[in-house]
């Protein structure tokens, strides 16, 4: 290789790092030493002075960034209302939609998604068959249907198989004037002795038919590490099937995701009546005598095609929201979350599917489940207790969590919903750190200060809301703190757990049950649709952006963006001091610029050394 050539190729590396770093808050006395140039030895005249422009370029960028960080709040509360031209919702895309019909026959391989398993290890999922619905059902034979995946790191060149399991579930109403459905064969095969950070080959179906998937890519996660990090991790809930839905994947693909985190509420079938037609939001809709809702479970088939097109080369990690319940006459609930997705339960000592949590990278993610016993005296609470007790801060030092409905919510729509479970498992997250909260639930955007039991902490999570996903319920736009908008202590009454409803005993909301004005724990909030992108640079640094649908097609715009930045010296396990956050020491502040200067400056000079 040419060594022009070389330091292209290490300009744009340097380019991407600046980038990044640039977001390091403004110093008055930020300066940058020379010595490291002074201990490189044989430094030829031109290449020092490339080298120090170079610098120079990424210093001046660092002290004029207009981008916030965490260690400015906190934040003036900030609220930007719906904007009126835009339309609050759309309607549902029909199952004849071309992103929601089936374009496989037989038993080709259809809805094909991914799941992280381990750094080593990834699930691949599909469906082959046809689901039935009607009065009477006969559930398929899974055991007509291999469940393979060929792969290998050569396009065309598979040097590994692996097997895995196929099963079916049935959605039943033995109910007059309702339809029952059993779903096609769905497979779930767990791929290992994967290298980190690597990109794969692979091919899904069964080879005895034969009626295998065409060939995709994915590309699997850095190994745990403090200094190894996904690209960009997506964020999104509350997704459904609409046009909306539509522009907010649209927009997601384009920000090129490694990873996608979705934080529940995934297809709204119960939005449905098992005919077809548009439910209602009931437990006995138009059937008096069934005591129970609805739903359209071919819905789930017309979603998981809808995502093929993403989920069959970015893994996605979900998490069960309250329209993923769908509760049968039996008592069973949750049947189609179940039995679609593969989570690796399993591999993070999880008895359940619905709680989990798995690494990507230098980032430790857990997930929790609202609508399971969330109790400090049941199996999730000891488990998250465990898991917590096992995290190693200095192989993974971001601790991120996610589940459905959030705690801090200053919109009317699930005000104070789960204040039960916020009770039972707020203090355990505060005393290990937990760094970022990701929830949906609420049909809008809001991000938190950081806060803990409605107090303003600089060591509490920083809690961000994105149930803006663009689903059939429309965006929500009203606040509790407007007039007239505060809801009844009674209103908002969760699917799962108690009602712990309280006025708040102190602070400018004393002895009421809303604020008068935006709390000071928020932000900032929009009633908008969208997604968000984490971009985690090193283990103090992290880039938040949130991007609303109607940007769409703006270059580098967005609706919220923000720098999320650890202070694990002041927020140790051992001690959490209630104080008011502080601008770090320069010497903190560079650290991380030294650390990110250094291998490409070093690479370079292998680089020429070697030429």
């Amino acid at each position: 290789m040419r060594i022009d050539s070389q330091l292209k190729s290490l300009n744009k590396r340097t380019q991407h790092d600046m980038i990044k770093l640039t977001h390091i808050p403004h110093h008055p006395q930020l300066e940058f030493s020379t010595s490291i140039f002074n201990a490189m030895p044989n430094c030829i005249p031109w290449v020092t002075l490339i080298i120090f422009l170079t610098v120079t370029e990424m210093a001046v960028a660092l002290t004029q960034s207009p981008i916030p960080t965490t260690l400015e709040g906190p934040f003036v509360p900030a609220t930007r209302r719906f904007d009126p031209s835009l339309r609050r919702g759309s309607d549902d895309l029909p199952m004849d939609h071309p992103r929601l019909k089936k374009k496989v026959t037989s038993n080709f391989p259809e809805q094909i998604a991914l799941a992280i398993s381990s750094p080593t290890a990834m699930w691949v999922s599909w469906v082959t068959g046809d689901a039935q619905i009607g009065k009477t059902v006969r559930p398929l034979d899974p055991s007509t249907v291999g469940s393979e995946v060929r792969y290998g790191e050569e396009s065309g060149k598979y040097t590994s198989v692996k097997k895995g399991v196929s099963v079916v579930y049935s959605q039943l109403y033995p109910f007059a004037g309702l339809l029952n459905y059993t779903s096609a064969i769905i497979h779930h095969v767990r791929i290992d002795g994967l290298k980190p950070g690597t990109k794969y080959y692979y091919k899904c179906g069964d080879s005895s038919i034969p009626a295998m998937s065409q060939e995709h890519a994915l590309e699997t996660l850095p190994e745990p590490g403090e200094n190894t990090y996904p690209r960009r991790i997506a964020v999104v809930g509350d997704l459904g099937l609409t046009s909306n839905t539509s522009t907010t994947i649209d927009h997601l693909i384009q920000n090129d995701p490694s990873m996608i985190l979705m934080v529940g509420d995934l297809c709204y079938a119960n939005q449905y009546r098992t005919t077809g037609g548009k439910g209602a939001s009931c437990f006995s809709c138009a059937f008096p005598d069934a005591p129970i809702r609805e739903t359209y479970q071919p819905r789930w088939d017309g979603w998981g095609r809808f995502m093929e097109p993403l989920t069959s080369r970015v893994p996605m990690m979900v998490i069960e929201g309250n329209h993923e319940i769908e509760p049968q006459v039996s008592g069973i609930t949750f049947e189609s979350y179940l039995t679609r997705f593969a989570v690796p339960s399993e591999e993070s000592g999880s008895k359940s599917n619905f709680y989990y949590s798995f690494d990507a990278g230098g980032v430790h993610f857990i997930m929790l489940g609202a609508y399971i016993d969330y109790n400090a005296t049941g199996a999730q609470y000891a488990w998250l207790k465990d898991d917590l007790h096992r995290v190693d801060r200095t192989v993974t030092p971001w601790l991120v969590a996610a589940w459905h409905p959030p705690w801090y919510n200053s919109y009317s729509s699930h005000y104070q919903e789960f204040e039960c479970m916020r009770q039972e498992m707020e203090a355990l997250l505060y005393q290990y750190g937990v760094d970022i909260v990701f929830s949906g639930h609420v049909h809008a955007y809001e991000r938190m200060n950081r806060v803990y039991n409605y107090t303003l902490d600089p060591c509490g999570p920083l809690y961000i809301t994105v149930g803006d996903g663009g689903n059939i319920e429309e965006v929500d736009v009203d606040f509790a703190d407007d007039p007239g908008k505060c809801p009844s202590a009674g209103d908002n009454t969760p699917e799962f757990g108690g009602v712990c409803h309280l006025n708040f005993s102190s602070g400018p909301a004393k002895g009421n049950f809303c604020w008068s004005k935006q709390p000071e724990w928020s932000a900032f909030r929009e009633s908008s649709f969208g997604h968000g992108i984490l971009e985690v640079v090193n283990s103090t640094y992290a880039l938040w952006t949130w991007h609303r649908n109607q940007d769409t097609y703006k270059e580098d715009s967005h609706g919220d963006q923000v720098y999320i930045v650890r202070q694990p010296e002041l927020c140790s396990r051992s001690a959490k001091p209630l104080v008011s956050p502080s601008v770090p020491s320069l010497s903190a502040a560079l650290h991380s610029v030294v650390l990110s200067l250094s291998l490409p400056l070093f690479g370079m000079f292998s680089l020429l050394s070697s030429s």
